[in-house]
């Protein structure tokens, strides 16, 4: 026994170091390149349509809502499932998932190809956004279950956003080659030989993984999620045109009271379908919005830009599609360089200066209605995308990072599901203020029949139309139609500088850096 006054000699015991995670070796690589190719595809899937739609509006001749809802009813529908489709994967295996989904996902594209009509198109897309569900929170919560290391999976994280970057700059430059040799549906076909491709190697090199007890799968919540995202996104497309109809009010009604009852539900079940404890963490609110925004308004611009480039400007498609590559190239960069520079930048300052990005992209674009030269389309392209990929890869790394490794499922869903809704409501919103401008400012000429006029409510109807006219008037109803698709580029590139900055300040008040 110690005597009092004398001091002990005795070092204290040194704590514990926490086990280091192990580090992935060469099969936990090989199952990133494996889960590469479904982001490859749906990237590539996304941008070949946008290009397409001068020649799908030239060929089926449809509305200009029908065109809308052909390019923004995949995303939409992808995102009313992606809850659900996280959660069966966490049940009953997301590699499972992943091969069902790239299975369905191909026969889809099929249908797609051989539309006879705008329906017909417009329900091969939402049978894709079903498939296409199952697809994309398999790939991530897979990709969070290979890789343990923080900084490996971060790099991994990094280079997985770095495939929807780079799947969209490939996919105009393909779908400028097959627009420009054969009909609009070969742009649907090249997804057959990457999902062979992709079953073959899932099954080789990716483990399966899942949730050791999930519980069982809530029928009703299931229901409830569709019943709250469908009716919404519906609402906000429609209010978005300007579209305030008792049918829109309803649809948000019914979304909203859906949601609530959905939340409600989750809140008392012990195994939930979305485990509501990831949004306590105000670093993955302040995520989710972030990663929604500037995904919002890429694919606004990228809508944007490509029609204006081939229909105001006269490129190609395949011309168009190599304008817009920089810019792609610059969200590949920016995402990777997000890696190295977060250890030396708080993650929110690097979010933010994303999103500030964005905004000086738009505040460029607002001049493309003067005239402008190829450059500043360029250059505006280049700055949203540079600023989308810097945040989605710091945003995707924060939702991942607050979940446990067994809700990887339902994390990977909720990022997903911002990921898309974003794409779907930056296409719906600037799509509608785009086509509702235009269609304020388009002036017909004189003796058009009804329909020739209806055919001319977008600007590729229009100037198709202007192919059949006399000299005189189709002159006149191609100025026409470029003024006012001119005018509508600039007021929609003023709404997203307004939202990117408003983005930028929200990001900036809620996100606290966590403590080391």
């Amino acid at each position: 026994m110690m005597e009092r006054g004398t001091v002990s000699t005795t070092a204290a015991p040194t704590p514990a170091r926490a086990p280091q995670p192990p580090r992935a070796g060469r099969r936990q690589w090989a199952g990133l390149a494996a889960l590469m190719l479904p982001v490859l595809l749906v990237a590539v899937d996304g941008t070949v349509l946008t290009f397409a739609v001068p020649s799908i509006a030239a060929a089926l001749t449809p509305s200009s809502a029908g065109l809308l809802w052909a390019v923004d009813v995949y995303p939409l529908v992808l995102a009313g499932l992606l809850v659900t489709a996280g959660s069966l994967g966490d049940r009953f295996g997301r590699r499972r998932l992943l091969l069902v989904g790239a299975t369905g996902f191909g026969a889809a594209s099929v249908l797609a190809a051989f539309a006879p009509s705008i329906g017909w198109l417009i329900a091969a897309r939402a049978l894709q956004g079903v498939f296409g569900a199952a697809l994309m929170p398999s790939t991530l919560s897979l990709l969070r279950n290979l890789f343990l290391d923080p900084q490996q999976r971060r790099l991994a994280i990094a280079i997985w956003a770095a495939g929807f970057s780079g799947g969209a700059a490939l996919g105009p430059v393909v779908g400028g080659f097959l627009l420009e040799r054969f009909w609009w549906g070969s742009v649907f076909l090249i997804n057959v030989p990457v999902l062979a491709l992709l079953l073959i190697a899932g099954a080789l090199v990716l483990p399966e993984s899942k949730a050791p007890q999930p519980g069982p799968l809530d029928v009703v919540s299931v229901v409830l999620s569709l019943a709250a995202m469908l009716p919404l996104v519906y609402a906000i497309k429609k209010l978005a045109g300007g579209g305030v109809t008792p049918l829109s009010v309803g649809a948000a009604v019914v979304g909203l009271v859906a949601g609530t009852v959905f939340v409600r539900r989750q809140l008392r079940r012990p195994a939930p379908l979305l485990d509501l404890s990831l949004f306590r963490s105000r670093v993955v609110r302040a995520a989710i919005s972030a990663n929604l925004l500037s995904i919002a308004a890429f694919g606004g611009l990228l809508l944007i830009a490509s029609q204006y480039l081939q229909l105001v400007l006269g490129l190609s498609p395949m011309e168009a599609g190599l304008v817009l590559v920089p810019g792609l190239a610059a969200a590949v960069v920016a995402g990777l360089l997000a890696v190295p520079l977060s250890r030396r930048v708080p993650v929110r300052a690097l979010v933010v200066v994303g999103l500030l990005l964005g905004a000086a992209g738009f505040a460029l674009a607002t001049q493309l209605g003067t005239g402008t030269a190829v450059s500043t389309v360029v250059l505006a392209f280049v700055l949203v995308a540079a600023g989308a990929g810097l945040a989605e890869t710091l945003t995707n790394d924060a939702i991942l990072t607050a979940a446990p490794a067994e809700r990887a499922g339902q994390a990977s869903a909720v990022s997903e599901t911002a990921y898309e809704m974003g794409a779907g409501l930056g296409i719906a919103v600037f799509g509608s203020v785009l086509g509702a401008v235009y269609a304020t400012r388009l002036a017909l000429p004189a003796g058009l029949d009804a329909a020739d006029a209806g055919a001319a409510d977008t600007l590729g109807g229009a100037l198709d139309v202007a192919g059949r006219l006399p000299a005189d008037a189709a002159a006149a109803l191609a100025d026409s139609a470029r003024s006012a698709f001119a005018v509508a580029t600039d007021t929609s590139a003023l709404i997203g500088l307004g939202v990117m900055l408003l983005a930028a300040a929200v990001v900036a008040a809620v996100w606290r850096a966590p403590r080391s």
